[in-house]
């Protein structure tokens, strides 16, 4: 398979080449004297699928030298492994940890003051009080308590120096309320069910988004009805001219994908055609796509958490009221499925159950 043929920036606003601010807690010391594996030189950070994220530009930037920074420590490693300056490289670099929730706070701060808000914090849940958010090391978290419940207390979402959690930092960043609220309702039925070898349906629920989540966006509720009725025809194919391109968003486009689940994005790194999202369908007006992408996704942040909190309050949920989404299907994210012949498989677009409700919100 290839890649949709991408520019070099697939956002109009980002700017790669840009030099860390001399504020950032990114410094070149720091940069030089810090390791990630070789998983993060794997990232296409022009993938469509990636184009809402939001600081993805100061994000990119961070993580792209920090991975050149572990291949040329490595390099030295190699080739003068005797040599004293390169044996105290190596042992700078395998003693900064927490590296990504140090990019990762410097984004959010950075955020924050681009949209001149103060910084996200927590949905609190029972004599909880909202706490501001930021990333710390995973070793902050106490043993024997649940990770959604220390962040609901404390607002600390502890952070591994892996793809995973880079990937769950920029979702926070995000979309803030929405996993705020997961986060709530995870704290609930913590209080209420304890931590068991299973989670229960609401718990179930709240994963399968988290991890593999994503949203339908339309002005036109006829492709949400037929997403949900497996209809990839009527969905993906047939109005395949009114689906948005992440690349130049137009503010005639009637329809949208935002990815939200991070364990989707990180497999996303080696895309495969039978990868399947699990979505949610929001019914918008058409100015919705006139915004700009971050006009975008904060508008969505608020619906999207609405939607999740009618969905989760609901005595019958289950993943099942989840979508499946093929998401190489849909339209320009995958340059393969500009050939109709691309939803012919059905191992991937399968029939489905069909449903006699609509799980899409207005």
């Amino acid at each position: 398979m290839t890649a949709s043929n991408l520019p070099s920036l697939h956002r109009l606003d980002a700017r790669f080449d840009k030099p860390l601010p001399n504020d950032s807690s990114i410094q070149a010391s720091a940069v030089a004297a810090s390791i990630l594996d070789d998983s993060f030189a794997q990232i296409d950070w022009r993938a469509p699928w990636l184009g809402h994220v939001q600081q993805l530009d100061a994000i990119s930037q961070a993580i792209t030298q920090l991975s050149a920074a572990s291949n040329w420590s490595m390099e030295r490693a190699d080739t003068q492994s005797s040599a004293p300056e390169t044996q105290a490289l190596i042992s700078r670099t395998q003693n900064t940890p927490d590296i990504i929730a140090k990019v990762l706070n410097t984004a959010l701060h950075q955020q924050a003051a681009d949209v001149q808000q103060q910084l996200p914090h927590t949905k609190p849940a029972y004599n909880h009080k909202a706490q501001t958010l930021q990333f710390v090391s995973q070793d902050a978290l106490p043993e024997g308590e649940a990770y959604e419940s220390f962040i609901g207390s404390t607002g600390n979402i502890p952070t591994r120096d892996n793809l995973h959690d880079l990937f769950n930092g920029s979702i926070w960043l995000t979309f803030p309320k929405t996993k705020a609220l997961l986060n709530h309702y995870h704290m609930l039925e913590i209080e209420q069910q304890g931590v068991g070898a299973s989670r229960g349906r609401v718990r179930d629920t709240i994963t399968v988004f988290d991890e593999n989540g994503a949203v339908l966006v339309t002005a036109n509720p006829s492709i949400g009805e037929a997403l949900i009725g497996f209809d990839w025809q009527g969905s993906l194919v047939q109005p395949r001219a009114q689906w948005d391109d992440p690349i130049s968003p137009s503010p005639n486009a009637q329809a949208a994908v935002y990815i939200f689940g991070h364990a989707l994005l990180e497999q996303l790194i080696c895309p495969r055609k039978p990868l399947c999202a699990h979505s949610v369908v929001i019914n918008v007006g058409q100015d919705f796509f006139a915004l700009s992408t971050q006009q975008r996704i904060a508008f969505l942040d608020d619906k999207l958490a609405d939607y999740m909190n009618e969905l989760l309050s609901k005595d019958t949920v289950t993943p099942r009221h989840l979508s499946p989404l093929p998401i190489l299907g849909v339209p320009h994210f995958w340059a393969e499925n500009e050939d109709s012949h691309f939803y012919d498989d059905a191992f991937v677009f399968r029939s489905g159950r069909r449903k006699s409700n609509k799980n899409g919100f207005g």
